[in-house]
């Protein structure tokens, strides 16, 4: 079968063909009608982001496709059978600490290699092999939806942010980093939760106008400053009330006092979720107020990625029409052309873009 391969940190996807994947008891086998470009995966195939991965590789974290064939241990899977591959790879032998490793991305830790030696190949390639647990049925589609499905994978890590902080309907949030790839998805998948209203910092104001566009006037947004105090205080005053969640989901290279001025507008007895790769690249801490956390009671969750029974609450959304996956624009590429499609995505990321390969 045709595959995409990094070989070696720094160089090109070669296009080649590899061997067709081995069915396993505990395993399905996928035929990849669509796999999403992350817009920093030129980053990670550079060595840029120093992501643990063994090379060479097959790359692609997640994908839509159809069950090829299963394993003796599934039960309800059968050939045919549109799903969405989660692409976070648990250990079983570890229910409270399992290790970890997002299949054709990266890995967490000594336990996560040994699980991406194993897992190691992603979605780009006509087929792929993934553990049963993480073949989620979407329904019946059309193939020519499955672009569009890739969203998901987008749309659910900020989910998994707003289920750790229990964010309910009728309640208020803000999004740091609301301008962002993530970001814009956290305020979308919020709002499909049913959040009263949802206060947007950011700097791009192009940006922020868009994010009202798309969501009307449940969508508050703050013009950032750069002053800590300042925009606390514009945030605060964005708010028609108090704000019970906020999460933040910056980028690397933002740094901590753009975070506290977010996290701080939180209310009393509120709930604060960290997703962002703030402090990744070196720098101070957060230097949050040891007072100001105990005597508000606040709760703070740190948070990767999501838990598994998020990804059948959010196909459950998207059915019902509560999140909508058409306010992506998607941009698709054949497998052939795999390093355009990288370049594309770097070149092209932001709020609801998305740079898909289509491998079948």
């Amino acid at each position: 079968m045709k595959a995409a391969v990094l070989k070696r940190f720094g160089s090109s996807l070669a296009i080649e063909d590899v061997a067709e994947p081995a069915l396993g008891t505990g395993e399905i086998i996928i035929d990849v009608a669509a796999s999403r470009v992350l817009p920093y995966s030129n980053e990670v195939f550079s060595g840029e982001r120093q992501y643990l991965l063994d090379l060479p590789v097959v790359p692609g974290p997640g994908a839509i496709g159809r069950v090829h064939a299963a394993g003796p241990d599934a039960t309800h899977l059968a050939p045919g059978d549109w799903v969405y591959c989660d692409p976070t790879v648990r250990s079983r032998d570890n229910v409270l600490a399992p290790d970890i490793t997002l299949q054709g991305l990266s890995a967490r830790g000594d336990g996560g290699m040994r699980l991406q030696r194993y897992f190691r190949d992603g979605a780009w390639a006509e087929r792929m092999r993934v553990p049963t647990e993480n073949a989620l049925p979407i329904g019946p589609i059309e193939a020519r939806e499955a672009p569009a499905w890739c969203a998901m994978g987008t749309c659910l890590v900020p989910y998994g942010g707003w289920v750790a902080a229990n964010l309910r309907p009728g309640e208020s949030a803000l999004v740091s980093g609301a301008t962002g790839n993530f970001g814009s998805a956290a305020v979308a998948v919020a709002l499909a939760m049913g959040a009263a209203w949802v206060v947007a910092p950011g700097r791009n104001e192009a940006m922020l106008a868009d994010l009202v566009r798309r969501f009307g006037t449940r969508v508050l947004p703050v013009k950032l400053t750069g002053d800590e105090t300042q925009d606390r205080q514009r945030m605060l005053a964005a708010a028609p009330g108090p704000i019970d969640c906020v999460m933040d989901i910056m980028p690397p290279q933002v740094g901590t006092a753009t975070v506290r001025a977010a996290l701080m507008t939180v209310r009393q007895n509120g709930r604060v979720v960290l997703m962002g790769g703030v402090g990744m690249l070196g720098g101070g801490g957060l230097d949050l107020p040891y007072p100001w956390i105990m005597r508000n009671c606040i709760t703070i969750h740190g948070v990767w990625m999501y838990p598994r029974e998020a990804i059948p609450r959010m196909i459950a959304l998207v059915r019902a029409g509560l999140l909508d996956l058409s306010q992506f624009l998607v941009t698709e590429f054949p497998l052939a052309r795999a390093n355009e499609a990288v370049a594309h995505a770097a070149a092209n990321g932001g709020p609801f873009r998305m740079t898909v390969l289509k491998p079948a």
